[in-house]
C-alpha cells in the first residue's frame, strides 16, 4: 500500500476530486494547508502599499491505495491539478506498513 500525499491549488480541489472518483478512488482526506515551495511566496498591493504573502493557501489531499493503483492515482491528481504555473503543488508517496478498520478489525488492503 501506498499513501499519496497531493498539495495543490484550492481553485482545482473540486475537479480533482471528480477525477479521482471517476477513476475509482472514492476514499480520501483533504485539509486546508498553508505554506510556500521555492517560490517563497507572492507580493501583493493592497490600497498602494505593497506587501509580502509568506504563506500562500493550498489543498491537502491524503489517500491511500494499493500498490497497483498509484501510477493511475498520481497521474490523475497531475493531469487535473496542474496549470502549468508556479505553485502548482507536489506530490507525495510513501509506503504504508499496515492498515486497520476500527469498526470490522480488517486490516491489510481490505481495509482501505
Amino acid at each position: 500500500m501506498k499513501k499519496i500525499e497531493a498539495f495543490i491549488r484550492p481553485e482545482k480541489l473540486n475537479m480533482t476530486q471528480d477525477s479521482l472518483k471517476e477513476a475509482g478512488c472514492e476514499c480520501l482526506t483533504v485539509s486546508e494547508v498553508k505554506g510556500h515551495g521555492h517560490q517563497k511566496g507572492v507580493s501583493e498591493v493592497w490600497k498602494g502599499k505593497k506587501f509580502n504573502v509568506d504563506l500562500l493557501p493550498k489543498v491537502k489531499i491524503e489517500i491511500v491505495v494499493p500498490d497497483e493503483d498509484l501510477d493511475k492515482t498520481v497521474q490523475t491528481i497531475m493531469e487535473v491539478s496542474q496549470t502549468g504555473s508556479i505553485g502548482d503543488g507536489k506530490i507525495f508517496v510513501y509506503d504504508v506498513m499496515n492498515a486497520y478498520r476500527v469498526r470490522t478489525g480488517e486490516q491489510g488492503d481490505t481495509a482501505v
